[in-house]
């Protein structure tokens, strides 16, 4: 987002080019994507509010902080953190229902030309054998079916292991097999070899010095398409809304915590004095979220007062990079925000924070204050993570949503272990994301899976160890000072019809007895990520909110 304020910009040339960047925008996502454009009513409706002559919103940009928190060790191309999709208005309460896409089918890896054609391989022991992938594999009874085809990470994990432990023989051979298999344009597999190839590459010379390194020939594998930070603004925008469309991967935890926000301000909304909902955004939505949120806010019960929003969006220097988190020079959507909201009669400012230290001189009292903490912190180091929940804690929010990919490595693991971590979660992504897009290979999908390749790079320097699922964050967030809430039954059941309208392959696993109070989100029947709910812990008075 721009550091601009709004109101600073130059009048008629600045709107001119924005209306056009929108006008174009919205035509590029028409062109290839097969998407109804109806879902996103607000898109239209802000370049027609600009049309309009709307030029009073206001955004601010708040100072930077005296100091920051250091960067994070996660390696050169780790630089952002999830994308969550845009979901229309309607979609919040009514989404529409959509055809579930077939599975696309895996072939097994032959040999020669980047696995077409030949003998099957089976090179060191590793099989590669190949059954056809069934519709709803969700299923638990299917899931070491789905493990068994993934052949890619039978080669990776133990060509990772053979760097970590020096044996640069048995490197090399598992190199040259996966040379001939890898493809950024196949089958999941296929992609899932060339993105690991690139991870181990950039670990190789750190596990095994620069002079053993170089005595291996490593194929190529750069990426061809661009990560977040490299892809033209319009390419990016269009990515995020067609991914949100497709894939509940962002969607559906973003949906939980607007039902979230949603309730907390409904539970203030009948108050003489109606608060006003401030939201820190420490989230990888690029703004993408928050159209849903406005228009729920509109029908909060308060008498003849507009709704009144405060976005607070923390930049780099709030969290350490991580994937999906970054976004390329030029992209602002702060514009379209604010006319969005006042085509619904919404008060909305914007505000830019460097770091969550600035968010301190504009905490207003009697606020809702509301932090969503999404898919920023997995990747960091356990000091960093530690650091940026207390410096949340310090802000005293009503209420803090954290999503977070259920990761299965642990803080101690050693590097082959935290890179076969990594490794499933990417092939969970790759394949999910190969259904959604019913196997096209177009620029969107490849802008997406391109961002995703870039979790595998933290392992190219150690000391960003990713550390466990629910358990674990659940021990992070009580030592910081946070107790867990329970998500409303309207917030489940809103998520619940959201995910009909995805592939069958996605399961929600709602709160339970067993599973804790967070949901979770499943890929044939293999844990994803989980959206939780959590509140200062207070010995004496009540908490402000309950969930």
């Amino acid at each position: 987002m721009s550091n601009e304020r709004d109101g600073q910009e130059p009048a008629a040339a600045t709107s001119s080019s924005a209306s056009d960047w929108l006008d174009e925008s919205i035509a590029f996502l028409a062109a290839d994507l097969d998407l109804g454009l109806d879902a996103y009513g607000w898109m239209q409706a802000s370049a027609e509010a600009e049309r309009q002559g709307f030029h009073s919103m206001v955004t601010e940009t708040l100072p930077p902080p005296a100091t920051t928190l250091p960067q994070s060790g996660l390696g050169p191309v780790s630089t952002s953190v999830a994308p969550s999709p845009v979901a229309s208005p309607q979609e919040f309460g009514q989404p529409r229902k959509r055809k579930s896409p077939q599975h696309s089918s895996q072939r097994c890896p032959v040999g020669g030309g980047g696995g077409r054609g030949g003998p099957e391989l089976d090179r060191g022991g590793t099989s590669c054998s190949r059954k056809p992938s069934k519709k709803g594999s969700a299923r638990a009874g299917d899931a070491s079916l789905d493990r068994d085809a993934r052949w890619a990470e039978q080669l990776l994990n133990p060509c990772a292991v053979a760097i970590e432990a020096g044996n640069l023989p048995r490197a090399q051979h598992l190199l040259y097999v996966l040379s001939e298999l890898a493809s950024f344009s196949g089958e999941p597999n296929h992609r899932l070899a060339a993105h690991g190839l690139r991870g181990l590459a950039l670990r190789l010379p750190a596990a095994v010095g620069q002079a053993a390194a170089a005595t291996l020939k490593m194929p190529p594998c750069e990426c061809p398409a661009p990560a977040f930070p490299g892809a033209d603004p319009r390419l990016f925008r269009a990515s995020l809304i067609r991914f949100n469309e497709v894939s509940p991967w962002f969607a559906v935890p973003n949906a939980l915590a607007n039902a979230a926000i949603a309730q907390a301000a409904s539970a203030r909304g009948a108050a003489a004095e109606p608060r006003r909902v401030h939201v820190v955004d420490v989230g990888v939505s690029h703004g993408v979220q928050w159209p849903t949120l406005l228009e729920a806010l509109t029908r909060v019960p308060r008498g003849s007062t507009p709704p009144s929003v405060r976005l607070a969006v923390a930049g780099h220097a709030a969290t350490p990079p991580a994937p999906f988190s970054s976004s390329p020079p030029g992209y602002d959507c702060s514009l379209q925000l604010l006319r969005y909201a006042k085509t619904i009669n919404l008060d909305l400012t914007i505000v830019q924070a460097p770091s969550l230290d600035t968010l301190h001189g504009i905490l207003t009292p009697g606020e809702t204050l509301v932090v969503c903490l999404q898919f920023r912190l997995g990747h960091a180091a356990t000091d960093e993570q530690a650091a940026v929940l207390r410096n949340i804690r310090t802000l005293n929010p009503e209420l803090l949503i954290l999503a977070e990919l259920e990761c299965g490595s642990r803080s101690d693991s050693s590097a082959a272990i935290e890179f076969a971590a990594r490794l499933e979660n990417l092939w969970m992504f790759l394949d999910s994301t190969a259904a959604a897009f019913k196997g096209r290979d177009v620029d969107e999908r490849r802008v997406m899976e391109a961002e995703a390749g870039t979790a595998l790079a933290a392992t190219a320097r150690r000391g960003a160890a990713v550390a466990g699922g629910r358990e674990a964050w659940r021990a992070r967030l009580a030592a910081a000072g946070f107790e867990e809430a329970a998500f409303g039954g309207e917030a489940v059941e809103t998520a619940k019809a959201l995910l009909r309208k995805y592939d069958s392959g996605w399961e929600l696993v709602p709160p339970s007895p067993s599973a804790g109070a967070a949901v979770g989100l499943r890929w044939k029947g293999q844990p994803v990520s989980f959206c939780s709910l959590w509140r200062p812990a207070q010995a004496g008075p009540e908490p402000m909110w309950h969930g």
